[in-house]
């Protein structure tokens, strides 16, 4: 086949160009668009049916993807580009077949965000007598290129998040006050986490989150959808963006009804409030209907112009500025091999209760589980202390458990759920991410929710009948893992805490935890 190049390349009248656009990068201003005009080729939207069973993705997630592309091919269109949106048993014989029939000389493609895609494109293309030239567009989809990100992390012996998101802010100088080498953080500091941390109280009534009716677009897709077999989650209601300008009403209504106090209960979990002050713009940004700067520059605008807390503003400016472009960076740094780390040595399988959605007995785990049932999210906090934190206490195997996260939620990619799942949640590359597991008992659930209230279990009981999964966990876990965490400097005080629990009851909760553990069929 003719070799793939690299760069921004200039259509000619005597080669047939073809842009081949994917489901997490519509935005008319994306790089490979940019690199042509409407007049000088044909655009490609490729949806795969095949790749939907394989994956088995949540349903909503499936709507989500399938009717954005759908919307951006008609905007497209209206602009005066020349679309084929097609549908495909899968990419191989959509691509070919598109290829084939419009005499495609140059295809032309944006980076994928995600690093696995870009080999399966060029697999693609190797059957093909002839095939296109493949020409491969930097991507700007993120605001640190990945040359960008490989320079500061080729300067930094621990690639931690806090000095990335610092490093971010000087950069593109949000809430900096001064201006150069003298620029400091708005506010003195560099985050507010610390007031970032109250727990629920009785009565917390956050707005509810924008929806949006199904137009007759999103209402076929549905319907397909929900004709396709095994597939997890209901797609009653969906209600996500599915276009720019949603995802712009989206953005602005958060700012005027929930930013103000998105930052002070941003990790508390309430029953019946699957999505608190959170922004839910996540989905948006990821399938490329927002751009980051675009968003975090209107969150800046707005939050001083009406005096949001800075606590809050910081506080959802450090998940788009820091978290999202670090994990995306660590993704493409790391390397193919992370995705196999497992440094904890677990390989229990998942309980059926998580491809269930449900049945767990645990009132927090069956909460979560449901929410993502009915809408394919959970907030940030949900996703780290209760599904990440049951993963990493029970011994699941990291690979399983990143593949059901990166089936079942609106927002996930590749990218998304590799460094969060792999590195954060179950500390599974040995802490190249986190320097310390997120390992919690069932104390910190009932401290942060109101989850326990209900729930057959005792919060603080760690053996016995009643003992709590999480508290029996947490302490096997420890108990399990202490010459590897035993002299860990962030650890000392809980292993201190280890060790005055006499050896008996230690016993006992090791056993409860083993029952528990057999119950689930994960033993």
């Amino acid at each position: 086949m003719a070799g793939a190049s690299d760069g921004r390349r200039e259509a000619s009248s005597q080669r047939r160009l073809g842009i081949w656009v994917l489901g997490d990068q519509l935005h008319a201003g994306q790089a490979a668009l940019a690199s042509s005009g409407p007049g000088d080729c044909r655009v490609l939207l490729l949806q795969s049916l095949d790749q939907a069973a394989r994956r088995r993705c949540h349903r909503q997630k499936l709507v989500l993807v399938w009717s954005a592309m759908r919307h951006f091919a008609a905007e497209l269109r209206a602009a005066g580009w020349v679309v084929d949106a097609v549908s495909a048993e899968s990419y191989g014989r959509g691509l070919r077949r598109w290829i084939e029939a419009h005499g495609v000389q140059e295809l032309r493609l944006m980076e994928p965000a995600d690093r696995g895609f870009r080999s399966l494109v060029m697999g693609l293309l190797e059957p093909i007598p002839n095939p296109p030239e493949l020409v491969w567009v930097p991507s700007n989809a993120f605001l640190w290129s990945r040359e960008a990100f490989a320079g500061w992390a080729g300067r930094h012996r621990q690639l931690r998040m806090e000095s990335f998101y610092r490093d971010g802010r000087r950069r593109f100088g949000v809430l900096m006050e001064g201006e150069g080498a003298a620029a400091t953080p708005m506010g003195g500091r560099w985050n507010f986490d610390k007031e970032n941390r109250r727990p629920p109280r009785k009565g917390l009534a956050p707005p509810p989150p924008l929806r949006w009716t199904p137009d007759a677009i999103t209402a076929e897709v549905i319907e397909h959808v929900a004709s396709l077999p095994d597939l997890p989650g209901s797609v009653d209601g969906f209600g996500w963006p599915v276009t720019r300008a949603q995802a712009l009403e989206a953005l602005e209504h958060f700012i005027a009804t929930r930013l103000a106090d998105f930052g002070t209960y941003q990790d508390a979990m309430v029953r019946g409030q699957p999505t608190m002050w959170h922004a839910l713009l996540s989905s948006s940004l990821n399938l490329g209907l927002l751009q980051p700067l675009e968003v975090i520059r209107r969150l800046e605008q707005r939050g001083l112009e009406d005096d949001v807390p800075l606590n809050a503003l910081e506080g959802v400016i450090r998940q788009i500025l820091g978290w999202r472009e670090y994990t995306h960076g660590l993704h493409h740094w790391f390397g193919e091999d992370y995705g196999r780390s497992n440094a904890l040595d677990a390989h229990r399988p998942l309980p059926d209760w998580l491809e269930a959605l449900g049945g767990s007995g645990m009132a927090c785990m069956d909460t979560v589980l449901g929410e993502i049932r009915d809408s394919a999210y959970a907030h940030h906090i949900q996703r780290l202390m209760i599904l990440g934190n049951y993963g990493l206490l029970a011994g699941l195997d990291p690979q399983a458990f990143t593949g059901w996260f990166r089936r079942l939620f609106i927002d996930s990619a590749d990218w998304v759920m590799e460094t969060n799942v792999i590195g954060m949640a179950l500390h599974a590359d040995g802490g190249r991410l986190a320097s310390k597991p997120y390992a919690a008992s069932g104390s910190y659930v009932n401290r942060m929710s109101d989850y326990c209230r209900q729930c057959r279990f005792k919060p603080k009981q760690r053996s016995g009948e009643e003992a709590c999964p999480f508290t029996s966990l947490y302490w096997d876990f420890l108990a399990r893992h202490r010459d590897r965490f035993g002299a860990h400097p962030r650890m000392a005080l809980v292993y201190k805490q280890l060790e005055k629990i006499p050896a008996g009851e230690l016993e006992a909760t090791r056993a409860a935890a083993a029952r528990h553990l057999q119950g689930t069929g994960a033993s």
